[in-house]
């Protein structure tokens, strides 16, 4: 069973910056993609950022300029470095990672997420 474990969330005031990191019970080098999302009470989880194995990075759209994301193979590490963050930016964070299993079967894993709070 994969587990991918996050941390680094906290609390900041408007501006400020945070590093959540996501660590893999296995290679990462096997997954198709990784990604960080985020939810907030009664909405969907949303896509923030994500990496595919071949280093394609995909933002959303109001992250772009503030919000990198990255990997170390080596550590299995993914993080989610965010600066400029806004009351918006408010939510838990989830670390996400797709495993193609087959031509037809793609698994997907989660983190336990953590919470990270911006204040005005």
């Amino acid at each position: 069973q994969v587990r991918l474990v996050e941390s680094g969330g906290g609390s900041v005031q408007t501006g400020g910056s945070l590093r959540v990191s996501c660590v893999a019970s296995m290679s990462i080098f096997s997954f198709s993609d990784m990604g960080w999302y985020r939810q907030t009470p009664g909405k969907p989880r949303e896509l923030v950022a994500k990496i595919n194995r071949e280093g394609t990075i995909t933002y959303e759209d109001s992250v772009k300029g503030r919000f990198t994301i990255s990997r170390d193979n080596a550590k299995n590490t993914l993080w989610l470095q965010m600066n400029s963050l806004k009351p918006d930016d408010t939510a838990v964070y989830y670390c996400n990672a797709n495993l193609l299993v087959s031509a037809l079967i793609l698994d997907t894993y989660w983190g336990q997420g953590t919470q990270v709070t911006v204040s005005s």
